[in-house]
């Protein structure tokens, strides 16, 4: 029998730094074959944009399939299973898979996939990577820390920790092998503690977690972890299997929105930030063209932060808008245009 081929699930909330992680992971893979799996929530295919295209000769995966037909979590039979069967059928074959999930993808239903028996011969789990934005749990978003959901509370009355965003969270840290705090430089050593507190509660006993800076680390810290999840794939439960609920994202909803020429960057920001003001708005994405400039911006927007740089590749002018169900679409257009 070959060896199996190891995969890595790189999971983690909107935003959290899934992307970037990857990009540098593929830019310091010395040559190995490794072939992305990217699934985007929404109709717009934006990350797979970005990692296959880092702009050097040396940060190109061997292969990007980009899964656009719903989250991955829900789509596993339909699309995942026959992606993966097409990768393994190539000659060669891929030396490593990474699968980026959507930020609103549960781990555990995809996990349990590799059992399936046209995979589990030829595939095993390497890890369970779950991304967690540090600076933003410092905050007291996606905490079950009693006095930081206060806090996030009395900051912003909107807020409800009660609702599937905070489950998600915990289904995502319960099923890692590995936590990765992402944007640990943003906060400081006290603040990351209770992060690191925080995370622990809600991860298994065996997962560790490691800091990140800009999404560096070495790729021998994701790759090679060993974990064979698939093996402990059913005792890796998430909320809705502790309910015995289907899991559906009908909480949520997406759509594009196509972005006029911007006058500045600056403008453009401030106009994406107008847009994530408005109620039940989770996320911002995608490229637009700025007056004078040669290169589109690239926009990434996440609760109050709001990022925009300019960047080759992609179709600008097009916005995916991701958020709870029920958006006022006409006031989000409103406010990007």
């Amino acid at each position: 029998m070959t060896d199996r081929i190891p995969a890595t699930i790189v999971t983690g909330f909107l935003g959290a730094g899934k992307t970037t992680l990857i990009r540098n992971l593929i830019a310091r893979s010395n040559g190995r074959r490794i072939a992305l799996i990217v699934n985007e929530f929404g109709d717009m295919g934006f990350d797979g944009g970005l990692l296959s295209d880092c702009g050097d000769d040396d940060c190109k995966p061997d292969t990007v399939v980009e899964l656009t037909n719903g989250c991955i979590c829900c789509t596993v039979a339909d699309d995942f299973l026959p992606t993966m069967e097409m990768l393994l059928a190539r000659d060669p074959a891929p030396e490593h898979i990474v699968i980026e999930t959507s930020g609103l993808a549960l781990p555990q239903p995809l996990v349990r996939a590799f059992t399936w028996p046209s995979v589990r011969h030829r595939v095993t789990i390497d890890g369970v990577v779950t991304v967690v934005d540090a600076a933003a749990v410092a905050e007291g978003r996606f905490a079950h820390d009693e006095e930081a959901v206060t806090a996030q509370r009395i900051a912003d009355p909107s807020v409800d920790h009660e609702d599937p965003i905070e489950e998600l969270f915990e289904d995502q840290l319960s099923c890692a092998d590995l936590i990765v705090l992402s944007k640990a430089d943003l906060i400081d050593s006290a603040a990351l503690a209770e992060v690191e507190a925080v995370v622990r509660r809600e991860a298994r006993p065996a997962a560790r977690s490691v800091r990140a800076e800009r999404g560096v680390l070495p790729a021998e810290v994701l790759l090679g972890i060993g974990a064979a999840a698939e093996n402990d794939a059913f005792a890796r439960k998430s909320h809705h299997d502790l309910e015995g609920e289907e899991h559906d994202h009908d909480d949520f909803d997406s759509f594009t929105v196509r972005a006029p020429v911007a006058a500045s960057i600056e403008a453009l920001g401030a106009s994406v930030a107008r847009a994530m003001a408005i109620p039940g708005v989770l996320r911002i994405k995608g490229r637009a063209g700025v007056t004078g400039k040669p290169l589109p911006a690239v926009v990434q927007a996440v609760g109050p932060r709001v990022e925009t740089y300019f960047a080759a590749g992609g179709e600008a002018g097009r916005l995916v808008v991701i958020g709870e169900r029920g958006l006022d679409r006409a006031a989000i257009e409103a406010a990007l245009g």
